[in-house]
């Protein structure tokens, strides 16, 4: 007689990790860590975009948000060191999603100024968390007395405040007023266009009238040479 199979045990749940209660200490290194990889993450993605790029004084401006990203790891470096503590290997992934949604730009939208506007939005967005997150650590490293975080948080604070409006005018100035030149320069090829096609769409119900009156005249002559010729 066969024997019944027991159920197998079933397996005990994940338990979910234990909530911290970090101090102010931990606080502010979370900050940084985050800042260290968003700068990582930025510093392999900018050389890309600017290659993306077609106007000269945007690819200017991002290529100088680089070199400023390059600073400020080389600084949070140095205070990571004085403060014994290392960088981490936990990635941003608010600057991760951020930094997806400018490439997924620009696959789709071919290279001109169009997709340098786009890329303008992006990139601001991005300065704009970075913004965020260097003036919450700076608060922090300001309330802790470190002094070197203060300093390089307001330098970063200060050149993301001078690109955010760099990238403005840029875009205020040049790309924009340029687009709406080229959708007006299309309007008028369009319009220009529909007035041709309907010219010669004019012509040929002309031509077609002449051509229907012709045969018609003929026959008309025709027939008076064959009456006459009877008579």
């Amino acid at each position: 007689m066969a024997t019944a199979k027991k159920p197998a045990p079933k397996k005990a749940a994940p338990k979910k990790p234990a909530k911290q209660n970090p101090d102010i200490n931990e606080l502010l290194l979370t900050e940084l860590r985050e800042i260290y990889s968003a700068e990582k993450q930025l510093g392999r993605f900018l050389p890309r975009l600017s290659r993306s790029i077609a106007t000269d004084s945007v690819r200017e401006a991002i290529d100088r948000r680089g070199e400023q990203g390059q600073r400020l790891v080389e600084a949070l470096d140095e205070a990571f060191q004085q403060m014994e503590a290392s960088p981490g290997r936990k990635k941003n992934v608010a600057a991760e999603g951020l930094i997806a949604d400018a490439q997924e730009h620009i696959q789709e939208i071919e290279k001109g100024e169009a997709l340098d506007a786009v890329l303008i939005a992006a990139v601001q967005k991005l300065e704009h968390y970075c913004i965020a997150a260097w003036g919450t650590a700076r608060s922090i490293a300001r309330t802790l007395g470190e002094d070197q975080v203060v300093e390089a948080m307001t330098a970063a604070l200060d050149e993301g405040a001078e690109l955010d409006e760099a990238l403005t005018r840029l875009a205020e100035e040049e790309l924009y007023p340029s687009l709406v030149g080229d959708d007006e320069d299309q309007v008028e090829a369009e319009a220009g266009a529909d007035g041709e096609d309907r010219s010669f769409a004019q012509d040929d119900d002309e031509g077609g009238a002449v051509a229907d009156e012709q045969p018609s005249g003929g026959k008309s002559r025709g027939k008076g040479k064959g009456e006459t010729a009877q008579a």
